[in-house]
């Protein structure tokens, strides 16, 4: 397909999507790169990131070289999202990305995303500092409060001097945008949208099964959608328990998720296999049709509609152990 067709199929493709009230502008806007891999906007930020990005959770769990070695591959092959997180591996993940993106210009070409996990001001400052020498660098593209997995954190984030040490941290020039993650319940990042903030990016899960069950792809990116603000999907595997439980197909769950008005999906990478898997589907993706989504949505209705195959909504054990504790759990 050359990039004019592909340009216009995906016009095509969105504009059915929106007529059912699943697409919006944000397919239309996506394009194509020199490196192959395809680039949508990150909400009105003027960022534009690959429409799939490298995990930073994964990429802390295997052994140091392979892992720097697939950010290299990774970066070589038009991937620019990067996610991260100041608690993963306590701190290894963080250490090996910087390790990875150091020398050779790599680091600035990515977007480099990191979270907060702290609660409180001078916790968030030691949280960015700790973040900013393990990564090995001068800025963190993204900043965003971790796991608001708790009623209590969308106050707390307000209350407690989180935001304001975010936004000293955007005029220092140590933070560009500003934005939160969760993989618990809707509520807790409606309550986040309702606070009088504009907020950059929003991460949660975006997945088959979610569709039927405590629906971010149906509360949360809408709002997100409306209000210009740019849309990180993650969990499109449940950690790869859709295709080795369920039987979905890694590259089906990745499509899927790509059919919908996302920016970017993060994905765990463990394996050059596991990355060259999630650039193929990059590369020739198509979206979804509305009978196809469908389709899909009525075959796994029964499996998602009461949440059992989406633990990390329903219990603590995907929760991080740092957050968990803050909640006296």
């Amino acid at each position: 397909m050359t990039d004019a067709n592909r340009r216009e199929f995906l016009k095509a493709a969105a504009a059915g999507l929106a007529m059912a009230g699943i697409g919006s502008r944000v397919l239309a806007a996506q394009e194509d790169s020199p490196a192959g891999l395809p680039k949508r906007p990150l909400g009105k930020t003027g960022e534009k990131v690959s429409i799939v990005g490298l995990g930073g959770w994964h990429i802390g769990s295997i052994p140091q070289p392979e892992a720097i070695a697939i950010v290299h591959q990774a970066i070589d092959e038009g991937m620019t999202f990067f996610d991260n997180a100041w608690d993963y591996h306590m701190g290894g993940s963080e250490e090996v990305m910087g390790k990875a993106l150091a020398g050779s210009g790599r680091r600035d070409k990515v977007f480099l995303m990191t979270k907060n996990c702290a609660r409180d001001y001078k916790g968030s400052q030691r949280c960015l500092e700790d973040s900013l020498r393990r990564l090995k660098t001068d800025r963190i593209d993204l900043w965003q409060f971790h796991e608001i997995n708790y009623k209590e954190d969308p106050d707390w984030i307000f209350e407690r001097g989180v935001l304001k040490a975010a936004l000293e941290a955007r005029k220092a020039g140590k933070v560009r945008y500003v934005g939160f993650t969760g993989h618990k319940d809707i509520k807790f990042h409606l309550a986040m949208l309702a606070k009088p903030f504009h907020w950059d990016a929003v991460q949660m899960p975006i997945n088959i099964l979610d569709a039927h069950y405590r629906s971010f792809q149906k509360k949360v990116v809408p709002q997100c959608n409306r209000r210009k603000i740019g849309v990180i999907g993650m969990k499109a595997l449940a950690a790869g328990y859709f295709p080795s439980r369920l039987g979905l197909k890694a590259e089906l769950c990745r499509r899927y998720a790509l059919s919908l008005p996302i920016s970017t999906l993060v994905c765990g990478v463990t394996s050059r296999d596991n990355l060259k898997q999630d650039l193929g589907v990059a590369r020739d993706f198509k979206p979804m049709s509305e009978t196809e989504i469908d389709d899909l949505l009525g075959k796994t209705k029964s499996a998602g509609i009461d949440g059992r195959h989406e633990r990390l909504k329903t219990t603590t054990d995907f929760d991080s152990s740092y957050h968990r504790r803050q909640h006296g759990l």
